[in-house]
C-alpha cells in the first residue's frame, strides 16, 4: 500500500511539473533568423572570445620563443668564458 501511494505521489508531482512548465523556446538563430540583432550580438561575442583565445596562444608562443632565444644566448656566452687557475686575467 505504501509503495503504491509513493508511486502515485511521484506521478502527481511529475504531471504537475510538466503541466506548469513554460514551453522552451529556441533563440532566433536556431529558427534561422540570421539578421536578428541577437544573432549579430552572439556572432560578435564569438569573435571576441576567439580573439582572446588567439591572444593567449600568441602569448604562450612568445614565451617559448623568448626562452629558446635566451637559452641559445646563454650557451653562446657560456662557451666564450674561460676559467683560469689563478682567476681571470
Amino acid at each position: 500500500m505504501f509503495r503504491a501511494a509513493r508511486w502515485a505521489m511521484v506521478f502527481a508531482v511529475l504531471a504537475a511539473a510538466i503541466a506548469v512548465a513554460a514551453p522552451a523556446h529556441a533563440c532566433p538563430v536556431c529558427f534561422g533568423a540570421s539578421d536578428d540583432p541577437m544573432a549579430h550580438g552572439m556572432n560578435n561575442g564569438i569573435f571576441v572570445l576567439l580573439g582572446v583565445i588567439g591572444a593567449v596562444q600568441l602569448g604562450f608562443v612568445a614565451l617559448f620563443v623568448s626562452i629558446r632565444r635566451r637559452t641559445r644566448d646563454y650557451q653562446e656566452r657560456k662557451d666564450s668564458f674561460e676559467v683560469l687557475n689563478g682567476g681571470m686575467r
